[in-house]
């Protein structure tokens, strides 16, 4: 019998942290490999219900339809919704908005329609997961997510080879550049191009951190061990893209708070292009205090702005709103 369809249907797509690639080089017929992890907040929020025509309102009104007409064109699927973007996440700053709303937008649709479909193939239509499939694997699985790069030749989305639950007392502290953006489109194509081969010595060393120290790290959570090796892969990554972003880290203002931090603290970084940056804390009276630090430290820098970000290890929210059932993506 065919699914029932919805009156209406909300969507939660929470945002990613993006802590580094482990093969730039791609000597061995795969390139990139991603690792990262979903946060609760910040997030999109949709709500979409059926309607004579194509509307969008909200902040990334334009995005969004352009991927709802996208999807119309390319799968057939209705055109006739009404959405509305109640929260956001902040676009180009690192935290991987494109991607999820891409997926809000598709996954949101095919439910109020009841059509056939996975978070992988609508990235596909849309575009995304070109690199990372970070962005698509938090939100089909939630929790830390290890992807396996791309073959090459390839458009489609990087196989997820790892999902593993994020300790959940542990913490992120979010830091914000207002005033500046990461790479995207055909910034980061062109930045891409600009760089040198990246050494294959030093992808081996990477993917070697993930393995033996990183993912056995998070899995007994010992929060120090797996810190080191997140800065470790980040200084790394962040020095071979210093080139094109200015820096190891995008931001002047964020780095300027990464170097302070790092002279007593691990598992710090930027997520994705930035200028995002981040510090992983062990429990919630440890990201308190560094919050508090952060805000008398940094107050006269206007720019700044920070947050503490919980992990979420529960996949994007997809709720049906005919029976009031709540149903997660899978």
């Amino acid at each position: 019998m065919p699914a029932a369809k919805p009156n209406s249907v909300r969507v939660t797509a929470p945002a990613r942290l993006h802590l580094g690639f482990l093969d730039l080089n791609g000597g061995l017929g795969r390139r990139f490999g991603s690792l990262g992890l979903a946060l609760e907040q910040p997030a999109y929020r949709l709500h979409l219900t059926a309607s004579s025509r194509l509307t969008v309102q909200g902040p990334d009104a334009a995005r969004a339809e352009r991927y709802a007409r996208t999807l119309s064109k390319q799968l057939g699927w209705p055109d006739g919704v009404h959405i509305t973007i109640e929260q956001a996440i902040p676009a180009h700053s690192g935290l991987g908005s494109g991607t999820q709303l891409a997926l809000a937008v598709g996954m949101g649709i095919a439910r109020l329609f009841a059509l056939p479909a996975e978070p992988a193939r609508v990235a596909s239509m849309l575009q995304r997961g070109a690199r990372s499939g970070i962005g698509i694997g938090t939100f089909a699985q939630g929790g830390f997510i290890l992807d396996g790069g791309h073959r090459e030749a390839t458009a489609e989305p990087p196989p997820i080879i790892a999902r593993i639950p994020f300790p959940e007392a542990w913490r992120v502290v979010l830091i914000f550049d207002r005033n500046r953006q990461g790479f995207s489109g055909g910034d980061e194509q062109r930045a891409f191009t600009e760089l040198p081969l990246f050494p294959e010595e030093q992808a081996a060393r990477l993917c070697r951190l993930v393995l033996m120290q990183a993912l056995p790290s998070l899995l007994e959570a010992d929060f120090s061990s797996f810190g080191s090796a997140v800065s470790t892969i980040q200084q790394a990554v962040g020095d071979y893209f210093a080139p094109v972003q200015g820096g190891r880290f995008t931001s002047p203002a964020v780095t300027a708070v990464l170097n302070e931090l790092a002279r007593e603290r691990v598992g710090l970084g930027q997520s994705s292009w930035g200028p995002t940056g981040f510090a992983l804390c062990e429990n919630d009276t440890d990201a308190s205090r560094l919050l508090a630090r952060l805000k008398a430290r940094w107050t006269t820098t206007s720019t700044l702005h920070f947050a503490i970000g919980n992990p979420r290890n529960q996949p994007g929210l997809i709720e049906s709103h005919t029976d009031e059932l709540q149903r997660t993506v899978g």
